[in-house]
């Protein structure tokens, strides 16, 4: 993706939601996969049961490689709008300061 991203509502990309229109959000990036259905190594059923909706946590559950997250860079068309994003709790250490 180059120059400017296009953000995106959840609203417009949930229209994505089938094998002629594949969009899935991944980290707040929005993924057009229509042409990656054949060739995904888990199968196409596997993005098409996510079409349209947050698949973070089934793409991490998955343990994608290196070359998988490279590969979906091809795929970005722009990034979820930010007063939609899922705000992430900060994680604990276990530390504290005295």
């Amino acid at each position: 993706m180059s120059g400017e991203r296009k953000l995106f509502s959840k609203e417009e990309i949930k229209q994505h939601n089938d094998g002629r229109s594949c969009w899935l959000i991944i980290h707040d990036k929005v993924y057009d996969v229509t042409e990656f259905l054949e060739e995904h190594p888990g199968g196409e059923e596997v993005l098409l049961e996510l079409a349209g909706s947050d698949g973070s946590e089934s793409f991490e559950d998955v343990g994608h490689s290196t070359d998988a997250r490279e590969i979906m860079e091809k795929y970005l068309v722009g990034e979820l709008k930010e007063e939609e994003r899922v705000k992430k709790e900060p994680k604990k250490d276990g530390c504290q300061l005295m």
